[in-house]
């Protein structure tokens, strides 16, 4: 399967029922996280590519390029890792935000509830979300899908322990779309041009 059939898919198949005739305002159906975090994620304008193995995620990455002209733009990004991790894909870094209009980063959870990316201090420091790029590329992995917010915040507290970071926020509003317009939790964010590369890791 090639990089852009995955594009706005997800991996697996969604059931016909789930997507298209159920109501905004039923009762969720009991479907697994990844289906339901790409529902919710695709509502809010998200551009969703899944990738099954790191040569995928190099692949997708240089599309997501290549289809933007970014060939010649800094990446922003506040995460050594990132910086490691992509050592070989001929993107140039920085850290200073007012070289660039793309934010690279990692998230800690992505929460199937309402298809949003949970950040914190550790990607973001201390920016608010409309102090970062317009255009973010946001890199994760499947065992990073939750439910809900709750259990990415009992997460976060097991993992870190007496180190709790700071300045968790979620990513929701990507792109204005007609079911998220009118939605008074947006106001005042800046909407974000995200793409999500999900490798599978379980």
């Amino acid at each position: 399967m090639g990089v852009f059939d995955k594009l706005f898919g997800g991996g697996k198949k969604v059931s016909k029922e789930t997507v298209e005739t159920r109501g905004d305002y039923m009762p969720n159906l009991k479907i697994p996280v990844d289906e339901k975090f790409t529902i919710y994620f695709k509502k809010n304008g998200g551009k969703f590519i899944y990738c099954e193995n790191e040569l995928e995620v190099s692949d997708a990455l240089q599309s997501i390029i290549s289809e933007n002209d970014w060939q010649s733009h800094f990446f922003y990004t506040l995460d050594q890792r990132l910086q490691s991790r992509f050592s070989s894909e001929k993107i140039q870094f920085t850290t200073n935000r007012k070289e660039s209009d793309i934010f690279f980063t990692t998230c800690e959870h992505l929460v199937a509830h309402n298809g949003s990316i949970l950040v914190c201090s550790n990607q973001i420091k201390e920016k608010k979300l409309d102090e970062l790029p317009s255009n973010l590329i946001v890199f994760a992995t499947t065992s990073q899908l939750v439910d809900s917010i709750s259990e990415a915040l009992r997460i976060i507290k097991e993992k870190y322990k007496k180190n709790i970071p700071n300045n968790i926020t979620t990513l929701k509003h990507f792109e204005p779309t007609p079911e998220n317009k009118n939605d008074f939790l947006s106001y005042g964010s800046a909407s974000k041009n995200v793409y999500l590369l999900l490798l599978e890791d379980y």
